[in-house]
């Protein structure tokens, strides 16, 4: 597979930053926001999203949830993995990265209808999650197979080395 120059490094680079902030806010959950650091405003307030009722899913800290999410895409974005000549494997970084997407959405939602503050910390993994999925999608879109590059190079080739009329 033929993939954008940019797919890669981009794609590595943004979940990187989504697994550390992840990292920080999951480590903030287990020692009691103890070194949280964020602004404090009417609007952003990191320790009210991070200790409110919205903070936990199905009995799970969503900061570990996070964690776990972007150790799992950070694997999928290793250049080894873009590498993989299997299709499913596109399939299933699409499908993780849409199911995270749809969960930083519900968060997002969280934050401005339920309590009423927004995490500065949070927003850096939703953007980062928003990005990612954007980056893959059309990084897949705009990648084609190996043997269609050789047949597109040769046609260009074609184009130049023909005579103009």
């Amino acid at each position: 597979m033929v993939r954008p120059r940019w797919l890669v490094p981009t794609s590595l680079a943004l979940s990187v930053v989504g697994l550390l902030v992840s990292a920080y806010l999951t480590f903030e959950h287990y020692t009691g926001n103890a070194t949280l650091a964020c602004t404090v405003t009417e609007v952003v307030d990191c320790a009210k999203v991070t200790e409110s009722a919205w903070s936990m899913f199905l009995g799970v800290p969503v900061a570990l949830l996070g964690l776990l999410f972007f150790v799992a895409v950070t694997v999928l974005m290793l250049p080894s993995a873009w590498r993989r000549p299997e299709p499913w494997l596109d399939r299933v970084r699409f499908a993780v990265l849409t199911v995270g997407l749809v969960m930083a959405l519900y968060l997002v939602w969280a934050e401005l209808f339920r309590i009423y503050a927004i995490c500065l910390w949070c927003t850096v993994v939703h953007v980062a999650t928003f990005a990612l999925w954007g980056v893959v999608l059309f990084g897949q879109i705009l990648s084609f197979p190996a043997d269609d590059a050789g047949r597109a190079d040769a046609r260009a080739e074609e184009r130049v080395s023909r005579p103009r009329r």
